[in-house]
């Protein structure tokens, strides 16, 4: 008895160790604000980013677009490129263009954390 007592309890506790060590990588998410000189968010408008490249940190990516949505956010997902574990901050270049108008802007990416910027244009 006493032996089938300490290999369920040895079975248990490996069950146990293993599992706290997986950890469900969380989105790191990017969401850009477009507004127009008034303020009113602007939906439509063509949104670009890329990396500010640093001395400490080789670019993994070079850039990514997409369209504001009708509340004016245009939204980057970066999980391919933040690794579970990787740590780090990134700098990201901000370029919207709606109707001729251009504006530019900066926002800090952290892994696994959301990031919200605004962009006027």
């Amino acid at each position: 008895m006493g032996r089938k007592f300490g290999f369920l309890f040895v079975l248990l506790t490996l069950v146990a160790v293993s599992s706290m060590g997986c950890r469900k990588k969380k989105d790191t998410i990017a969401e850009i604000t477009i507004r127009n000189a008034s303020g009113a968010v602007v939906p439509g408008a063509q949104v670009k980013v890329f990396p500010v490249p640093t001395e400490n940190k080789p670019l993994s990516w070079t850039e990514m677009s997409t369209t504001s949505n009708a509340s004016g956010v245009a939204s980057f997902n970066f999980n391919e490129i933040y690794q579970l574990g990787q740590a780090g901050v990134a700098v990201v270049s901000i370029k919207a263009y709606y109707a001729g108008n251009s504006g530019t802007g900066v926002i800090k990416e952290e892994e696994q954390k959301p990031s919200t910027a605004p962009v006027f244009i």
